[in-house]
């Protein structure tokens, strides 16, 4: 059954060629004898051949009805009457020469003075001993297509054809298809790992790529086979011939064209070729300068990346400048053409993208932020992950991806808390409000005892706490400790705020802020043999004589 459906597709194949190419075939078949040109001259056709052009009036008669009577007068001919000899018959008229052909003596055309063509330089008896050549051949032509050995010679070659020319189509089929399916498994079996992965992405491009290739090759194929076809009759072999001819026309001038295009073409290779070794050396140099080991004034590590970029562009830009007129066609209306359609679009739809690029560049060469840094524009807080020439992502703490355009980022301010940590890690803080009756030297050890408790900050440097007002009722502290994950900010600060709690609980010391309705009966302060309660650590005699 799926053979069946193979043949009937082939099969479909070939006749939808056939049916393709029957307008020209009927139209040759079917043509009228005069084939009226602009200049008023009209050639006679007969099986597929040309015969003689007809450029004057004789008798009255235009070129056009010339050649419609000699063909009405060539059609009436016998089979008998077509194999004899055409005799050629000089005559006068009134105005000039003319000689005409003729077979046992009917008279089929005549060829006269005017109808000969000035740059041909032919004598009237040369043109119609031509003209008797060509319709000698049409005429046997079509006799020996009457023959019936001559017919059936033709159809078992054309048949013979046909089953070879299925047989290629049927191979060509199954070959894509396997190669089609190859490259699915393939795809299907490295899903994971492999190279091909982006295929899985573009696998209807990849269908639609094999079918436009057997679809060529099933014409090709076609072609020829109906140019073998048409050769295998006398009748029809000047179509087949024509059809050869255009193939073989075409390969030789795409053939000639490349040769011709050898020269320019070698030459935009070399230079592509020298721009890609220049652009190697620089990439060498500004490798060697990201990893430290070339020092040039002006590049920071920072910048390296984006001035490579930069100057990549740069000299493949002058490289194809350079190319651009060595390739072949490229001063063709074809090629202009696109050009003004691209500059045309690039002007339309480039106003934003080089905003965006001009913002990236001042974004990198200003140093502001890089990959890895903990940063805060307007709203958004997070480590960068990407700094791109057209946006910068950042993942907040949320682990939630956030794209920033470039031209946002450069108008707006940028809080960068790891620019100055790098090796000491990003700075944290938190506060806390306690009141004047509690020792601010053991409020001071608690918070810096729950941050050395804490998961996540580094126990150096040291965390340290500020005294940052006094209140009405209260002071208020700020502990400061180092990190080295900003991302874990969230879940840091929470087991810190935890640790917090437990150390103040742990030596009873309450962190509710008091607020007084009316004024203490005592004056809330601390006596001096409370000043180091524990956790504070007792001062050294050295340290109290410099308080004191």
């Amino acid at each position: 059954m799926t053979s069946t459906r193979a043949f009937a597709k082939l099969a479909a194949a070939l006749s939808f060629v056939v049916l393709a190419c029957w307008p020209f075939i009927a139209g040759a078949a079917s043509a009228p004898a005069a084939e009226q040109l602009s200049t008023g001259e009209a050639i006679l056709f007969h099986n597929f051949r040309p015969i003689v052009t007809f450029r004057a009036n004789f008798l009255g008669a235009p070129p056009v009805a010339r050649a419609r009577k000699s063909e009405n007068r060539i059609d009436e001919l016998t089979p008998s009457q077509m194999v004899q000899g055409i005799e050629l018959t000089p005559f006068s008229y009134d105005g000039g020469r003319g000689i005409t052909l003729t077979v046992n003596d009917n008279i089929l055309l005549a060829v006269i003075d005017g109808d000969l063509d000035p740059q041909e330089k032919l004598t009237l008896e040369q043109a119609a001993e031509r003209a008797r050549k060509e319709l000698s051949a049409a005429l046997l032509a079509d006799a020996t297509q009457r023959r019936p050995a001559v017919l059936l010679k033709g159809l078992a070659f054309s048949a013979a054809a046909t089953l070879f020319a299925f047989a290629l189509l049927w191979l060509i089929s199954r070959a894509t298809r396997l190669l089609v399916a190859r490259l699915q498994r393939v795809i299907e079996e490295d899903d994971a790992a492999s190279k091909l992965r982006w295929a899985r992405h573009g696998w209807l491009l990849v269908q639609r790529v094999s079918q436009l290739f057997m679809g060529f090759l099933w014409l090709s194929v076609a072609y020829l086979w109906l140019t073998y076809v048409l050769a295998r009759f006398p009748l029809t072999e000047p179509l087949g011939d024509r059809l050869g001819d255009f193939l073989l026309d075409l390969l030789e001038t795409i053939g000639t064209s490349f040769i011709g295009a050898m020269p320019s073409l070698t030459t935009a290779v070399v230079i592509l070729f020298m721009t890609k070794a220049a652009n190697d050396a620089l990439g060498n140099f500004f490798k060697a300068a990201k990893a430290g080991r070339v020092h040039a004034p002006g590049l920071h590590a920072d910048t390296v990346s984006a001035t490579h970029r930069l100057v990549t562009v740069m000299v493949w830009g002058l490289g194809i400048a350079i190319a651009y007129p060595f390739i072949p066609m490229s001063n063709s209306d074809a090629f202009k053409g696109l050009s003004v359609m691209f500059g045309f679009m690039l002007t339309l739809g480039s106003a934003g993208i080089v905003n965006q690029l001009m913002s990236g560049l001042v974004l990198v060469y200003a140093r502001a932020l890089s990959v890895g840094d903990f940063v805060e524009v307007g709203e958004n807080g997070g480590v960068v992950s990407q700094v791109g020439v057209l946006s910068t992502k950042i993942i907040n703490m949320r682990n939630e991806e956030i794209t920033i355009p470039n031209a946002v980022l450069v108008g707006n301010p940028i809080r960068n808390f790891s620019r100055l940590a790098r090796e000491r890690g990003t700075l944290v803080s938190t506060k806390v409000t306690i009141g004047y009756d509690t020792p601010w030297r053991q409020v001071h050890a608690m918070l810096i005892a729950a941050a050395k408790l804490t998961p996540g900050l580094r126990p150096l440097p040291t965390p340290f706490v500020y005294q940052k007002s006094l209140e009405d009722w209260y002071v208020e502290y700020e502990l400061f400790a180092h990190m080295d994950q900003p991302l874990k900010r969230v879940s840091v600060l929470s087991a810190l705020l935890g640790n917090i709690q437990d150390q103040f609980n742990t030596y009873g010391v309450q962190i509710m802020s008091p607020h007084f309705n009316s004024q203490p009966a005592n004056n809330l302060v601390v006596p001096r043999e409370n000043w180091h309660t524990e956790p504070a650590e007792p001062e050294t005699p050295a340290s109290a004589t410099r308080q004191g």
